[in-house]
């Protein structure tokens, strides 16, 4: 394509490209974060009549392990994909050290539902672990308090571009041989102590899906530094089969006993989890401005607190949520908690934003344990309690942050709007 042909589809994407949101919706929970060069890059894809999992996914993942500080990064349709090859990897009888079945893993209640399921999934137990009710992470103590002998892996949830002390979490993690996943996938572009979250375990996983940090539409990427890691989830990835495992290397792999990359050796189990290059070239187009996404969202963050606080009607009326001390956060929505006094006017407060045009939903999946899959399943066995996850469920909340600047407009709605719960 000449820089002419270029020229004019982006004129055709600049007018016809236009918002489609109802008319009720003014303040939504998801904005358009497709900017005209992630269309164009998508559509170059499609042009070209090569789709699915080509170069361009390569490029991504090449450059993601690069950005994030990984050895590697596997491209894959899904976040929930991601924790579901490194859930599987785990129990992988081609890894060193597999789990066994009934394995007990550590959890933060506070989740969303495939951080839990492939891991249960994979035949192993859970132990629901309390998050801090002003963080919304893993709760130190709590997880203190839940680390036995049983306990051979951790899913450590980074909500909503926070996250708790993982570099705490690794240290204890390694010194007793636990393996350590790192659910990143609320929380790309964030950073403990400048290293990005997701680089602190065994596996990192990430979404892409279309309210993310970055979106691809759908997708999802999983990092690790192991070899040994990395063959496996590329494997299972695509059907557990050795196409391409040696990558130009003719001597006989040491993971997998292939002397041939034969195009149909299945030396493993496995799904078919593989991204489209569509996705792929949307997503590093993204990608490759995540930084000034991710400021673009914190900037916003900022803006709405100082509106609502600085306000004559500022009240008292919530809280919101607090950085993990050493956190650089990558802000994913807008969590906010309604103060107690208030609280019999939730649901009349919620209809009343709704009216507004103001969106709202609950924060992750609330206090997990409360969702009817656990009973199915018999997950909390001795009904434990969670007080602080239920709490936020309580009390919690979350509008839209989006990754374009906000209007003064838009500002002084939520202003007006939100700040009115202590009137109705």
């Amino acid at each position: 394509m000449n820089s002419k042909e270029k020229k004019f589809l982006e004129n055709l994407i600049n007018k016809y490209s236009k918002k489609q949101l109802s008319k009720n919706i003014l303040y939504p929970l998801i904005d358009d974060a497709f900017s005209t060069n992630d269309i164009l890059k998508g559509m170059e894809v499609m042009l070209s009549g090569k789709i699915t999992m080509l170069e361009i996914t390569q490029q991504f993942e090449h450059e993601f392990a690069k950005h994030i500080g990984s050895k590697y990064a596997v491209m894959v349709n899904s976040g929930s994909s991601a924790n579901l090859l490194a859930a599987f990897a785990l129990v992988n009888p081609r890894k060193k050290n597999f789990l066994k079945r009934d394995s007990e893993f550590l959890i933060p209640v506070l989740c969303w539902s495939t951080s839990l399921w492939p891991f249960v999934q994979a035949g192993l137990k859970p132990k629901f672990v309390d998050v801090d009710v002003n963080n919304f992470n893993m709760d130190m103590h709590e997880f203190e308090k839940k680390l036995t002998s049983k306990v051979k892996a951790i899913v450590a949830v980074h909500v909503l571009g926070n996250s708790t002390q993982i570099e705490e979490v690794g240290k204890i993690a390694k010194s007793r041989n636990i393996f350590l996943v790192e659910d990143t996938c609320e929380s790309l572009g964030a950073k403990y102590k400048k290293r990005y979250l997701g680089t602190f375990g065994d596996f990192g996983t990430y979404s892409f899906f279309y309210s993310h940090q970055i979106t691809s539409g759908e997708g999802g990427m999983i990092v690790c530094n192991s070899k040994e890691d990395y063959d496996l989830i590329y494997s299972m990835r695509s059907h557990g089969w050795s196409r391409k495992l040696n990558r130009g290397n003719k001597k006989k792999n040491a993971n997998f006993n292939i002397v041939n990359d034969t195009s149909f050796n299945f030396i493993n189990s496995g799904f078919n989890l593989r991204p489209l290059d569509l996705s792929a070239a949307i997503g590093l187009s993204q990608f490759r401005r995540l930084n000034s996404l991710v400021q673009n969202r914190s900037i916003n963050r900022k803006k709405i607190i100082s509106q609502l606080t600085h306000s004559p009607l500022w009240n008292q009326q919530f809280s919101f949520l607090e950085i993990t001390k050493n956190i650089k956060p990558s802000p994913f929505g807008m969590p906010i908690l309604i103060n107690k006094k208030h609280l019999s006017k939730k649901e009349q407060f919620f209809n009343f934003l709704k009216k507004q045009g103001i969106e709202t939903r609950i924060v992750i999946g609330g206090n997990f344990v409360n969702h009817p899959s656990i009973k199915i399943y018999n997950l909390n066995s001795k009904n434990e309690n969670f007080p602080k996850a239920q709490e936020i469920e309580d009390r919690g909340f979350y509008i839209g942050l989006h990754p374009k600047p906000i209007s003064n407009k838009i500002l002084k709605h939520l202003e007006e709007n939100l700040l009115i719960i202590d009137k109705l």
